[in-house]
């Protein structure tokens, strides 16, 4: 018998998390899913990555296998998520076990065409995972009803009542059955999320497991660093080329897409994620970060919630976020199924005192450096590895191979490495050899192993790179 079959859950779906690598239930799960499967109201707390997604898709799939059969545009489960990209990671993890069951399942958010949801409710769904903007839309549209709702989840509730959506959650939760399930998920239980809990759940079990509040030291190191702006693009090339996965968070979505670029000319395979790109240019740079083609993710806060990459290295903030709770969702990119990872502040003289503010409320006590330029040893101590570059791009692709070093494109990348991303066929520079200001650092050295190729700082990387320093972001 399989630890998930311990706790209720039903041999066909414990043989379905086997063959998807699942063998032993995170403690979130652990707590909560004898309550859920005996079809108690749940509100669980844990930290982004504590695997609460199979939490709750367990119950609701055991809960339906066995029931009649969903009536047109009546869906008898709904799982509401804040963004496009949650609900398309939520969906593909229910897939398999919805299979396994014999369940219906459709995603419902905005941002793409709504024929093809409208036609699968039409038909009967099961399951419905959506954004609560979009499902409103179709609610009043007539394609879609709640009540034949047995269960309904929120997932990530507190960053959905940040977004705005309380008032709509209130609305759809009204729409369903007053004795049907509810599962609430939340990292953190702020004053909306507790009055929908004692508004919309029945006598609800509190299950709360490594919640969101002061990181687990022992596996996520919190580190400032007090820089000057025109400092700051060569600290940021330097952190993203070392080896491994980096998601770099900006507070705005010019400011994501200006850093991208320059990143990009710099040598360093980036992507963006904002509010701005159209759903089929966010799903495409996503693919290319999680499958390695990018190394490194520039992302708004829209990242810091929900999206799930396997062996994320570094969380650098490049702009200090407003509040505490922005900070803990974003640091918990890295450090997740109790792997290590390192957060970096940067903070310019203007920032150190806010910086300072929300560390304490967010119950770190990050190390501080002072850090001028890029050659800083402490920069080679938390990014370890040889730094590797490309030709200036304008599109994250993969870098060509250049030179005839052994190894090259074998994805193999020395000692010290921080993961297992394939970074191939970008010149090898060793920390700290690059300059402490301008754009691209190491662009007028020779790089090591690239069969004594030298490359040359374009004249658009340096003006990207002033705009930077500048704060003309």
């Amino acid at each position: 018998m399989s630890s998930f079959s311990r706790l209720g859950v039903p041999a066909y779906l414990s043989d379905t998390l086997v063959g998807l690598g699942i063998h032993r239930p995170t403690p979130i799960q652990a707590a909560t899913l004898p309550d859920s499967l005996a079809s108690r109201d749940v509100l669980g707390r844990g930290r982004t990555g504590s695997g609460k997604t199979y939490a709750f898709l367990l119950p609701v799939v055991t809960r339906l296998a066995h029931g009649t059969t969903a009536r047109p545009t009546a869906p008898r489960a709904l799982i509401l998520a804040p963004t496009r990209e949650l609900v398309s990671q939520i969906h593909e993890a229910l897939v398999p076990l919805a299979r396994a069951a014999g369940l219906r399942t459709q995603t419902v958010f905005g941002g793409v065409s709504q024929h093809p949801q409208t036609t699968a409710l039409r038909r009967g769904v099961d399951v419905v995972v959506a954004t609560p903007g979009r499902l409103e839309d179709l609610i009043a549209q007539g394609h879609c009803r709640l009540g034949d709702v047995e269960v309904t989840v929120l997932d990530e509730a507190d960053h959905m009542s940040d977004l705005g959506f309380l008032p709509a959650m209130r609305r759809l939760l009204a729409q369903t059955p007053r004795r049907s399930q509810r599962l609430f998920f939340s990292a953190t239980l702020d004053r909306a999320v507790d009055q929908l809990v004692r508004q919309y759940l029945t006598d609800p079990v509190t299950h709360q497991v490594d919640a969101m509040g002061a990181a687990d030291e022992g596996t996520m190191a919190h580190h400032v660093f007090h820089i000057e702006r025109e400092h700051r693009l060569a600290i940021l090339v330097d952190l993203t080329s070392a080896p491994g996965r980096t998601v770099v968070f900006t507070r705005t979505k010019h400011g994501a897409k200006a850093l991208t670029r320059q990143l990009n000319r710099s040598g360093v395979p980036a992507v963006e994620l904002h509010g701005n790109l159209a759903q089929n240019a966010r799903a495409r740079n996503l693919d290319a970060f999680h499958t390695g083609r990018a190394s490194t993710l520039v992302a708004t806060d829209i990242a810091a919630r929900g999206i799930h990459v396997d062996n994320v290295d570094l969380v650098v903030h490049a702009d200090p976020p407003a509040e505490h709770k922005a900070y803990l969702h974003r640091s918990g990119r890295t450090a997740r199924a109790g792997n290590s990872g390192v957060v970096i502040t940067l903070a310019t003289p203007d920032q150190v005192h806010d910086v300072r503010g929300l560390t304490k409320a967010a119950g770190i006590a990050p190390t501080t450096t002072r850090i001028k330029g890029a050659q800083h040893p402490v920069l080679l101590e938390l990014a370890p590895g040889e730094r590797v570059v490309s030709d200036p791009i304008e599109e994250p692709a993969t870098p060509r191979t250049r030179g005839s070093s052994a190894g090259r494109g074998s994805g193999s990348r020395g000692s010290g490495s921080r993961g297992s991303g394939s970074r191939g066929g970008r010149a090898k520079v060793t920390a700290p050899q690059a300059a402490s200001t301008g754009a691209s650092p190491r662009r007028n050295r020779p790089a090591r192993g690239a069969g004594g190729g030298q490359k040359a700082t374009s004249a658009g990387a340096r003006h990207s790179a002033a705009a930077f320093s500048s704060g003309r972001r």
